[in-house]
């Protein structure tokens, strides 16, 4: 076979032959599905670093060159020149609306954002002080009592009336955690507001609908706030199969209700390793304190006898500018001269910025600043709250989860998750 790679068992010097199968972008792979039956032994790849675990034409990402792309669309495209909802009716239907589908799409999110009275009397169940991450998590997985129904699979309107709902509802349950946690009350979504901006004024709003003075005296919200936080929105909304996007495909392998997926991806996500790195990022900044302790902390960093790691640098796949980061620090600059933003905290982070992008210890072992480390920062001048920047990531990313869902659920050849393991026991 032409296409394919051979394998040599020293042991006993019998060859096998495996296919190899090439994408229209990035790595060929090794299609070792029958490895196990053909060699009697099992691959062992720790934390699937070089594994393909699905086919998919969603999202691709080169670490290398710094690129991300959905649906074959630059980032910088959808972050610059469309908005959050363009971005989520492209990954739920291959192609950007034309401006009747923008609206229709915009209007029936609008109309979906509200929740059931029953789903609200829950949040009364949760401790007052619960973080909330844990209770969007537990609220988006007690949204499938409300809405058990079996999918159809093969009819693409049950499909997308299941997907364009957590989308539209997953806003008013971040927003309802959150003000739950600190004993305010609940802020109805307002239809003539768009997906954005609606979030930040269930966030923001008092009963009676006037609004939370911004960090300019202002009780409005601003477009450039709304563009900010729609643009994090964008840059959020898929990345390939991530550990979150990982447990919502193995969930949904076991036949489980989408939403419980999509719970499941919510908890996998608040980790400190994945979604929760923005919010380690700032608590870092304020341990550093000020800018004449930023020095002190580089060298820690640089440090190998020292446990002490620089958040926000660095990531799993890119090895060059994460293409999310770029877009950011763009965005971070334009903030501090629109809202006339220079922060202790931001000033920190610029002084970590310019050490680390100059300095060859960072620079050979490609340890750009990340997404999270200006996301952090930005969300921190937006004014919201530090135990809600995760849940921001969650209203980002649930279109690229329930994206996987469906392309997993349309996909005849998938199987229940089930790696397998190396024996070192008793």
């Amino acid at each position: 076979m032409k296409n394919s790679i051979t394998v040599t068992d020293n042991r006993n010097g019998k060859i096998y032959e495996f296919g190899i199968l090439d994408g229209t972008r990035g790595p060929s792979v090794v299609d070792i599905s029958t490895f196990y039956s053909k060699t009697g032994l099992f691959t062992y790849d720790l934390g699937y670093t070089t594994t393909a675990s699905c086919t998919s034409d969603i999202t691709f990402i080169d670490g290398d060159k710094g690129e991300l792309r959905y649906r074959g669309i630059e980032i910088s495209e959808l972050a610059l020149e469309h908005n959050y909802l363009d971005t989520c009716y492209l990954l739920l239907n291959s192609k950007l609306p034309d401006t009747t589908e923008s609206k229709d799409f915009d209007l029936e999110l609008r109309h979906r954002s509200f929740l059931h009275e029953g789903l609200i009397n829950l949040f009364k169940a949760f401790p007052s002080d619960a973080h909330p991450m844990a209770t969007l998590s537990s609220a988006t997985s007690a949204l499938s009592s409300f809405y058990y129904d079996h999918l159809d699979i093969h009819n693409e309107a049950e499909y997308q009336e299941m997907a364009r709902r957590i989308i539209a509802k997953i806003p008013t349950i971040a927003a309802f955690a959150y003000r739950y946690s600190i004993g305010a009350p609940f802020i109805q979504p307002d239809i003539d507001r768009s997906f954005t901006e609606n979030f930040l004024y269930m966030l923001r709003a008092y009963p009676g609908g006037k609004m939370h003075r911004n960090i300019n005296g202002e009780d409005r919200i601003r477009e450039i706030e709304i563009k900010a936080l729609d643009t994090i929105f964008t840059l959020h909304a898929d990345h390939e199969q991530n550990a979150s996007t990982t447990t919502v495909r193995t969930v949904a392998s076991t036949g489980a209700h989408p939403y419980v997926a999509i719970s499941a991806g919510i908890s996998a996500l608040w980790g400190r390793a994945h979604g929760g790195a923005n919010e380690s990022v700032i608590a870092q900044l304020e341990m550093i304190g000020s800018v004449e302790n930023v020095d002190k902390f580089i060298a820690r960093a640089k440090d190998p006898d020292d446990e002490f790691k620089l958040m926000g640098f660095g990531h799993r796949v890119y090895k060059n500018f994460d293409p999310r980061a770029k877009i950011l620090k763009e965005l971070q600059d334009k903030l501090k001269d629109e809202l006339k933003l220079d922060s202790r905290l931001m000033q920190i982070a610029q002084k970590i910025e310019e050490i680390a992008l100059n300095d060859e210890y960072f620079i050979s072992r490609k340890l750009y600043p990340n997404i999270d480390f200006y996301s952090g920062v930005i969300l921190t001048a937006l004014q919201i709250p530090k135990s809600m920047f995760t849940p921001v990531f969650v209203i980002g990313r649930t279109v690229g989860w329930i994206t996987q869902w469906i392309e997993f659920k349309k996909d005849k050849k998938t199987k229940i998750a089930r790696p397998r393991q190396l024996y070192v026991g008793k």
